[in-house]
């Protein structure tokens, strides 16, 4: 058993938590809204009135927030209390400046960091099957084994050049992005021409070009439920981060400015914290 505190309990935190709790991890979770908190009181969670009693005797601490400021100013308030041998793992998508900013305020405060961030949404954080993709020294695996282990489904190591993990979530992510407009396009398409756009998904199912992903989110954009899995505002967010990555690689960002557009359309009609296959109403549907 190793005890661990999750700070950020949104869609991926809570179901992180629940992993952990579920494979008998001692769990202290605190959020910045205590509402989103309160609830994993009742799986046996420890619910923290503040991030620094949250860490308090923690031997990992997970970081699963917004963006690099938040990460920033709650390990701020943390760092005077940072348990001796702890290690921070950091799982926001921060980007390659943001991790940048991570690695030189760990080094700066003398805390053990991983650059750890996950691929899966709402349902893989909640049954433990998240894949990790983690950066940093090698001599901390031990450490975070079983937590990992309780989360996830596969724990990829990177690199020990921190920061390579947050690269390879940028390249999935980038892929992601360009998948769901890819979707939202032919769905919409087959619409606009008078078909129903099931027959899109028919016709490509079991074909070298179907995938569990276009099945899944095609249904969505088909059946209007746009319950939250990985929030429109958060992939317009990472995409941001996509193309500064982009413009540092010197690889074109065509691409990752048209995923932009579209999702910027979508959640200027009010689609910003719908699921992200809510895309779908930027192509005229």
């Amino acid at each position: 058993m190793t005890s661990v505190a999750v700070l950020g309990t949104g869609i991926m935190g809570a179901g992180m938590a629940r992993s952990l709790l579920r494979e008998g991890h001692d769990v202290t979770v605190w959020n910045r809204s205590p509402e989103k908190a309160k609830p994993l009181a009742d799986d046996g969670a420890t619910v923290a009135d503040s991030a620094a009693s949250a860490v308090a005797g923690a031997e990992v601490v997970v970081t699963m927030l917004f963006d690099i400021e938040p990460v920033l100013a709650v390990m701020a308030d943390v760092a005077e209390s940072w348990p001796t041998g702890a290690v921070w793992v950091q799982s926001s998508t921060v980007g390659v400046e943001g991790t940048r900013r991570v690695e030189a305020f760990a080094r700066e405060r003398g805390i053990d960091v991983l650059d750890a961030p996950v691929l899966g949404t709402k349902a893989p954080a909640e049954n433990g099957k998240l894949v990790w993709l983690v950066s940093g020294p090698s001599s901390l695996r031990d450490k975070v084994a079983g937590p990992f282990d309780a989360m996830g489904a596969r724990t990829q190591w990177v690199s020990e050049t921190l920061g390579d993990g947050s690269k390879l979530k940028l390249a999935v992510n980038a892929w992601i992005g360009a998948m769901v407009n890819g979707i939202a396009q032919s769905v919409a398409l087959a619409r606009g021409l008078g078909l129903d756009g099931q027959q899109f998904l028919e016709a490509v199912e079991g074909q070298a070009v179907d995938s569990p992903y276009l099945q899944l989110k095609g249904k969505a954009m088909l059946s209007g439920d746009y319950t939250p899995s990985f929030e429109l505002d958060g992939v317009i967010k990472d995409t941001s981060l996509i193309r500064d990555a982009m413009t540092e690689a010197g690889t074109a960002t065509t691409l990752a400015d048209a995923v932009a557009d579209r999702l910027a359309v979508a959640s200027a009609a009010g689609h910003g914290e719908e699921d992200m296959a809510a895309v779908v109403y930027a192509y005229g549907t």
